[in-house]
């Protein structure tokens, strides 16, 4: 019990460090794809935030998963902004090293939080708390794949292109 409630603590000081990282450097970047994404990211890692923050303040009072916590999650848009970017040019300005710095970082915080949460549901036993931990270490691998092709767009726009635009392999 003592040993989950510090992982939520931790959790929470996780989620509210992604937030301000990610709006830090939505403010910061001249990439409209990049300003998109890091928005989009940061609004993810909040609602993750209060989600965590009911379920820590409910299961420190009851000492047991609460029954009434929100078990569902908005599904995460990441992966939509650079795809909806693609046609437009003002997406085409190259990323900085600042961008992929930032890009590299918060890969880095994505990984971290699919371990953690994926520990997380590893070491319940209560199904529902299995399955909430399952769906944030979900989203959060989510946000580490588009924040990979992220890097990709960033770094090598023609080649990131190029695979987007494929949609099935046909053999012609």
């Amino acid at each position: 019990m003592k040993q989950r409630m510090n992982a939520l603590k931790f959790a929470l000081e996780n989620e509210h460090k992604e937030h301000e990282f990610y709006m830090e450097n939505a403010r910061r970047t001249k990439n409209l794809a990049g300003k998109n994404m890091f928005k989009q990211l940061a609004n993810e890692e909040e609602e993750h935030y209060e989600i965590i923050k009911k379920l820590h303040d409910k299961w420190e009072k009851q000492q047991q998963w609460p029954a009434t916590v929100p078990l569902k999650v908005k599904q995460s848009l990441a992966a939509s902004i650079l795809k909806a970017m693609a046609g437009k040019k003002s997406s085409r300005i190259r990323g900085n090293e600042d961008d992929l710095k930032a890009i590299r970082t918060a890969i880095d915080f994505e990984a971290r939080g699919v371990d953690l949460y994926t520990k997380l549901e590893k070491g319940s036993t209560d199904p529902k708390e299995k399955a909430f931990f399952k769906l944030i270490a979900d989203i959060e691998r989510t946000h580490f794949l588009s924040l990979r092709q992220t890097e990709e767009f960033l770094t090598d726009p023609v080649s990131w292109y190029q695979n987007a635009e494929k949609t099935s392999l046909d053999g012609a």
